[in-house]
């Protein structure tokens, strides 16, 4: 037996479990994964949550629980390519990662070799929120000279945006709330409290103007760049829903570049991109990790190690 987060049932934290299941084992074209780190995004509790936003994503009950991992492969089914028995990985599987084993087909799109120098819980941090971030921008087009007001900066994927974009040669102007302020100018980010008014506290900081802007938590930012003149196809957003503003970009990690994990892990080695992680929980206070994360103040990345 192994072990998985499961649900039964839609709803809070709550209906979360850890339970004892059969240990999976690849099978033919397969590779098996044994998770050493999980790291969590907001859609992973949203799906749990919202029955909606889970069969649009395919996702049925009862089902795993996270997206995001890190591990190793010690099981390679026949005819299973890309990846051999002891490589270091880091990817994705959806609705499955919180558990000792993940079993992936071969070839595998959302999974890539963790280099030395990278730790798991690093790695188990990058599909969703360093993808994501990477996505968001190159849909504006971000280049160096350009001032982007950056949604959300100090979340899972806000601390990826404001580092991304200050490779880019971008000035970057964040929202966020007054607690987080030095945490932001530690990423190169320069602060703005989030709320009515936005605009104007904008205006008054960036007085060239904003020429890009990428909205990473609701539509607050995208209304605002566009109040700003920001043209709609130089501002994306990642969580506007089925309807974002007109002609504003709507975005996610799929869309991101197929060399854009290498970037990010390239750039982590070289020291130009530094992840946060807020806080680690054992696989047995799995629970915790996820009401920490559900509550929407949290400064940089969750991380769940096994």
């Amino acid at each position: 037996m192994s072990r998985a987060v499961i649900y039964q049932k839609f709803g809070g934290p709550e209906v979360l479990e850890l339970q004892d299941v059969p240990e999976p084992h690849a099978g033919p074209g397969e590779i098996r994964v044994r998770v050493t780190a999980a790291a969590l995004n907001p859609m992973d509790w949203i799906l749990v949550a919202q029955p909606e936003a889970a069969a649009r994503f395919g996702v049925t009950l009862p089902s795993g629980f996270g997206y995001d991992l890190a591990g190793v492969v010690d099981e390679a089914g026949e005819g299973a390519t890309g990846f051999a028995v002891g490589d270091r990985v880091f990817g994705g599987a959806l609705s499955r990662a919180v558990a000792d084993f993940v079993v992936l087909k071969t070839p595998a799109e959302a999974l890539w070799p963790t280099p030395e120098g990278i730790s798991d819980e690093v790695a188990a941090t990058l599909p969703v929120a360093g993808l994501t971030a990477s996505a968001a921008l190159s849909a504006i087009g971000l280049k160096s000279g350009d001032t982007v007001l950056i949604g959300g900066a100090a979340g899972g994927v806000g601390v990826f945006a404001v580092q991304l974009a200050k490779l880019a040669g971008a000035r970057v102007i964040g929202t966020a709330s007054a607690s987080t302020f030095d945490f932001l100018r530690q990423l190169g980010a320069e602060p703005v409290t989030y709320g009515a008014g936005l605009a104007d506290r904008v205006r008054a900081l960036a007085s060239d103007g904003v020429t890009a802007a990428t909205d990473l938590f609701g539509t607050e930012t995208a209304e605002a760049a566009l109040e700003l003149g920001v043209p709609a196809d130089r501002i994306s957003t990642i969580a506007a829903g089925p309807n974002p503003p007109a002609g504003v970009r709507a975005t996610g990690g799929f869309d991101a570049s197929p060399g854009s994990a290498k970037q990010l892990v390239d750039a982590i080695l070289a020291g130009r991109v530094t992840v946060p992680i807020a806080a680690t929980f054992p696989l047995e206070k799995f629970r915790d990790a996820v009401e920490l994360q559900a509550d929407r103040h949290v400064h940089g990345k969750i991380v769940i190690t096994l």
